[in-house]
């Protein structure tokens, strides 16, 4: 018999073994011979059927039918993970708070504190979405794991939060982009052109206009995108890091103050409490993880590459902006000088007194290709939390958000009342402490939507929570309660402004505002009205259709992720299978 003819010249493969079976992790084959669809390429289009039914089965058991196409792999979703954070250009944009609370000590150590406790967060995320992979993702949790009592409420706030912060984070990710456009056009000009805040908001427009044509895009279009791009962030970051360490500048710090000097050039007096500001950066940078868990239904092997992208994507991004930052300490010896540039954005004068004008300029371009990315991946992260909590019948105008649209299969309504929000938001863009503003309260809605569900699942749901693939064991409670009161913790902080001297309206941090205005008005949501009707996450699929998908709703103690049988029993014979 003739062996059949491989398509593949050369790739690269890695695996991981769990009790259930052999998963593919990553699958590279740089080099492509148009042939003749092989026995190889056969059989593997036949796993990959097998695990989307297998997927789709879980999802039957969690109570929805598929909508979606899965079309991302797990590397790319571990692109998408990587291009939502955006190191170079998030670590470029925020760059200010540190330096300006604590300096070089905000830079560095600044970085690593709420790293570390950030990590508990993602843990447990990770978790959660392990043994519940759906497009729902966080408020689900609350209600699958609070009280059956509370479950309903406690789901409301939790998906309102989770939305609220998403959305806002939509808006500062194109704010902060039309702020490096216009640092960019400053430099390029040599200061002879500043735009002011009615072009910023222009920009901000027009990036948004642009995601709008763009994020209801296919999933094959997507994944694509953010495997690219994802790659883009990673070697930018490092490259630039490296550049900012080796390439002499006019001043160098020296090595014992690039990682320990504190510099207060805040408003605050106590240096305690402005390096505590100092985290604001690392806090802004590190959201949006929780965006494996809400395309999960567009995954394949949701159960264990969503949890998998999730770790990747906040352990990488830790690092990578831990190396650039330690980069831009390096170059930053004046710091007041920096603090106090003419420029929109300090890290422009960095790159700008590092690099030339040229040079600052090539890679200034590269970070605002890299934000457009992350805002593209944003909206599509806000949009499918917008359109499962509608799918739930849990926001105004419910039947147009959770339609999916019958050519691309995306939810192209919910992404167009994400991205139109965030265009009312932006008009923050007069205030001279937006960001600060837009990064606090994007930080405080979503960490306190990652904050509820994790709270339940160590408390009332710790004895009836059944765990997926990956899992914490023991661990799971310590590491629960660090990531609560972390995340309370940052709640608090980040409502507080830079500066305390508050002089006018333009002066004053709105995050308190944006907050306590969302709060009352899914407050008195709740109870004019979603307390008599919302019910929590409400199944979509009938027994029937669910039956059709192998799925089962037995009440039984096994997790719903380990009740779907592994990718080797599918592809034994009926006969031959276990009950």
């Amino acid at each position: 018999m003739t062996p059949a003819r491989r398509g593949c010249v050369c790739g690269l493969s890695v695996s991981f073994r769990s009790s259930h079976s052999t998963i593919e992790l990553l699958s590279l084959s740089p080099f492509l011979i148009a042939t003749p669809m092989s026995e190889g390429a056969l059989r593997h289009r036949s796993g990959n059927e097998h695990i989307h039914r297998r997927d789709d089965a879980l999802l039957a058991r969690l109570g929805y039918k598929s909508e979606f196409k899965r079309d991302f792999s797990t590397i790319h979703t571990i692109g998408f993970a990587f291009s939502i954070m955006g190191v170079c250009a998030s670590v470029s944009t925020t760059f200010f708070f540190p330096l300006t609370a604590a300096g070089h000590l905000g830079l560095t150590i600044g970085w690593i504190i709420p790293s570390l406790f950030v990590i508990c967060v993602a843990l447990s995320i990770a978790e959660l979405t392990s043994a519940m992979p759906t497009s729902a993702g966080l408020y689900y949790f609350s209600a699958k794991l609070a009280p059956p009592k509370w479950a309903p409420l406690v789901s409301w706030i939790t998906g309102w939060a989770n939305v609220t912060g998403q959305v806002l984070l939509v808006c500062s990710i194109d704010f902060v982009n039309a702020q490096m456009i216009t640092t960019g056009i400053a430099v390029g000009s040599d200061g002879r052109v500043v735009l002011g805040p009615a072009p910023m908001f222009g920009i901000i427009l027009a990036l948004l206009f642009s995601h709008s044509l763009v994020c209801p895009a296919n999933s094959r279009i997507l994944a694509r995108l953010s495997l690219v791009t994802g790659v883009v962030n990673v070697t930018t970051t490092i490259s630039v890091a490296l550049a900012l360490i080796i390439v002499p500048g006019s001043e160098r710090t020296p090595s014992g103050d690039a990682f320990a000097l504190l510099t207060n050039s805040s408003g605050w007096d106590n240096n305690g409490w402005a390096f505590i500001l100092s985290f604001t950066a690392a806090m802004w940078v590190l959201t949006g993880y929780d965006a494996a868990a809400h395309i999960s239904e567009e995954i394949s092997s949701a159960a264990r590459s969503a949890p998998l992208a999730i770790l990747t994507g906040v352990i990488g991004t830790e690092i990578l902006g831990l190396l650039l930052l330690i980069g831009a300490s390096f170059a930053s010896a004046n710091i007041t000088r920096v603090v106090n540039t003419d420029l929109s954005m300090p890290m422009g004068q960095v790159y700008l007194d590092t690099f030339g004008k040229k040079g600052m300029l090539a890679v200034w371009s590269m970070c605002i290709a890299v934000q457009w990315v992350n805002g593209v991946t944003q909206g599509v992260d806000a949009s499918r939390v917008t359109f499962a909590l509608a799918r739930d019948n849990g926001l105004p105008g419910s039947r147009w958000w959770k339609q999916i649209h019958p050519l691309t299969k995306t939810p192209v309504y919910a992404v167009w009342l994400v991205l139109s929000l965030s265009a009312v938001i932006g008009v923050l863009v007069w205030s001279d402490t937006a960001l600060s503003s837009l990064a606090g309260a994007t930080v405080v809605g979503l960490y306190t939507s990652y904050a509820i569900p994790i709270f339940f699942r160590i408390t009332y749901g710790h004895k009836t929570f059944k765990p997926g693939p990956f899992n914490l064991g023991r661990f799971s409670r310590p590491i629960g309660a660090i990531a609560v009161l972390w995340s309370l913790f940052v709640s608090v902080v980040l409502l507080f402004p830079l500066d305390p001297r508050i002089h006018s309206s333009k002066d004053m941090n709105y995050a308190v505002v944006i907050v306590v205005g969302v709060f009352l008005l899914s407050a008195l949501s709740w109870i004019l009205s979603a307390r008599k009707w919302f019910k929590g996450p409400v199944p979509n699929i009938t027994s029937e259709e669910a039956a059709n998908t192998g799925a089962a709703f037995e009440g039984d103690n096994e997790s719903p992720a380990e009740k779907i049988p592994d990718d080797s029993s599918l592809d034994q014979p009926q006969s031959t299978k276990t009950s």
